[in-house]
């Protein structure tokens, strides 16, 4: 299995230029610049393989450290791996995920983005600050369309349900029922949202890395079968104590039986 995304690295673009210069020369006039992409989170928002665009699962992303460690997340598996920059070039290492049982189509995405995100690739930026963009290339000419995201804050965010987990294993949404279920934490320990059919609000309290919820009251509309399925699971996790867990704009929560969900924040500026 494999991932999906690049992120955060320190690019280095070539030019020459005469006289003395800043930076690090090789005898031959020319000096490499470093372009500050340090601390960048790059979310993976497209692959093009074969002349093909697929569009990521929501929360993939990727992020290489200064010491040449990539990791990221193709929104199901997470995944860690060997990555070299030099100049425009990045040569990415064998990599190793976990082993959480996907979707189809995420599996196929994440077997197509390993095969991709792999060996010597070409990286383009473009844009400034917290719109930036980021383009890696095979030689084949397959691409990985990726976009810089500042954080999410945990209170505040309209976070939307993309997915259930129960034990090891994760789920797409029922089919019909896609983004329908959010909800929004306050500061004021408030907790407000959908559950995919009624909408609801309560109490939630935040200490360290858990998420006390109260009682819930919601509307008592009648939906279809799916939007109805898809509010019993949510309900079952926002329930009592629950453990939470924030992976730049992706939010997990899991109840003490082991059932889950995820969440994502929509992207910033959007």
């Amino acid at each position: 299995m494999a991932v999906s995304a690049l992120a955060l690295l320190t690019l280095t673009a070539c030019g020459t230029e005469s006289g003395s210069g800043s930076g690090s020369g090789d005898g031959s006039g020319t000096v490499r610049t470093d372009l500050a992409l340090s601390g960048v989170h790059w979310s993976v928002s497209s692959l093009t393989v074969d002349g093909k665009k697929t569009a990521a699962p929501a929360g993939a992303h990727v992020e290489i450290d200064a010491e040449g460690g990539a990791s990221g997340n193709l929104g199901c598996n997470r995944f860690t791996a060997d990555a070299r920059v030099e100049g425009e070039k990045v040569t990415v290492g064998p990599d190793t995920t976990t082993d959480m049982a996907c979707e189809e189509d995420v599996q196929r995405f994440e077997e197509a983005m390993g095969r991709t995100f792999s060996g010597e690739l070409v990286a383009a930026v473009a844009g400034k600050g917290d719109h930036r963009t980021l383009t890696l290339t095979t030689a084949g000419g397959d691409t990985i369309a990726l976009a810089s995201q500042p954080p999410a804050p945990l209170t505040g965010t309209t976070w939307k349900v993309t997915g259930l987990v129960s034990g090891g294993t994760a789920s797409s949404l029922p089919p019909g029922a896609e983004d329908r279920a959010h909800l929004t934490l306050g500061e004021d320990g408030s907790v407000e949202g959908s559950l995919g059919c009624n909408s609801f609000h309560g109490e939630a309290t935040v200490s360290g890395s858990t998420i006390t919820f109260g009682p819930l009251a919601s509307t008592r509309k009648m939906c279809p079968g799916p939007e109805m399925d898809l509010e019993r699971a949510v309900l079952a996790v926002l329930r009592g104590r629950t453990t939470y867990g924030i992976q730049h704009r992706t939010l997990s929560l899991t109840a003490a039986d082991g059932k889950g969900l995820g969440a994502s924040a929509p992207a910033a500026g959007k």
